[in-house]
């Protein structure tokens, strides 16, 4: 549920569209629905303005359905880290569902319109782009303009530049990168923007599933980065877009 659902509820019950009893049913759930052993919460995107996301790693397909079909109608639906046996199986239950096999992300809503500032998401390579799309669908759920560059690594530096003039015009940037993960200090030293830092599990035996490049982020001497944890596209596009929305546009602080 959000702010919009719940004044056209009320404005419904102000004409007398629906009972009381009516409305105190849709209203019961907040602040969430308890189906045993899940907890769905309604509240949360009116406390944090993005729905709660179905975090489909561990989950059975039963409760995955369990959950879309609580939520469906209620709010958008977003589920990431759905492996591509989950994503054939909800694709057949629900054919409107928009599918992103290579991020293991599922979408089944509207968007918002789309008003809200501009964060740009460069990837070190093409094999980094599964989670760099999780960050832009977030960022595209919170109504945020997102743009992805891919394959600019370091390994050939010069193809980053020749993308400044799409950099300068950014508010954020998101830097997703595995291997040895320096793209986000490079581009950190170059460009006096907020860098969000997204270290991935792409890599030789040495990348130890994305501890190396998350230990290089962190260690960064670029001043301007922050970092989240190893392939976590969501965090970082939620980040991106909290800090567009509430500094840019909701206060005078950016």
């Amino acid at each position: 549920m959000n702010k919009n659902y719940i004044l056209d509820l009320l404005e419904k019950l102000k004409e007398g569209r629906i009972t009381i009893d009516e409305a105190y049913n849709i209203l019961k759930d907040l602040p969430f629905k308890d189906l045993g052993d899940i907890k769905i919460d309604y509240h949360r995107e009116i406390r944090k303005d993005l729905p709660e996301t179905i975090f489909c790693q561990g989950k059975r397909k039963e409760q995955v359905i369990k959950i879309i079909d609580d939520i469906k109608g209620k709010a958008n639906i977003l589920a990431t880290k759905a492996s591509e046996d989950l994503i054939d199986f909800v694709s057949k239950k629900y054919p409107e569902a928009e599918l992103h096999k290579d991020a293991g992300i599922i979408f089944i809503g509207k968007y918002p319109e789309l008003k809200y500032g501009k964060v740009l998401i460069l990837t070190a390579g093409s094999a980094d782009l599964g989670v760099a799309t999780e960050a832009s669908i977030v960022l595209k759920c919170m109504g945020v303009q997102s743009e992805i560059i891919s394959d600019v690594g370091v390994a050939g530096i010069h193809r980053l530049l020749n993308f400044k003039e799409q950099i300068e015009k950014s508010d954020v940037i998101i830097v997703v990168a595995g291997m040895d993960g320096v793209l986000p200090t490079f581009v950190a030293g170059l460009f006096p923007k907020p860098v969000i830092a997204v270290p991935t599990s792409i890599g030789y035996g040495a990348n130890f599933s994305g501890l190396a490049p998350l230990l290089t982020m962190l260690n960064s001497c670029s001043p301007g980065v922050v970092v989240v944890n190893i392939d976590n596209g969501y965090g970082a596009g939620y980040f991106a877009g909290i800090l567009i929305k509430k500094l840019k546009y909701e206060s005078n602080l950016y």
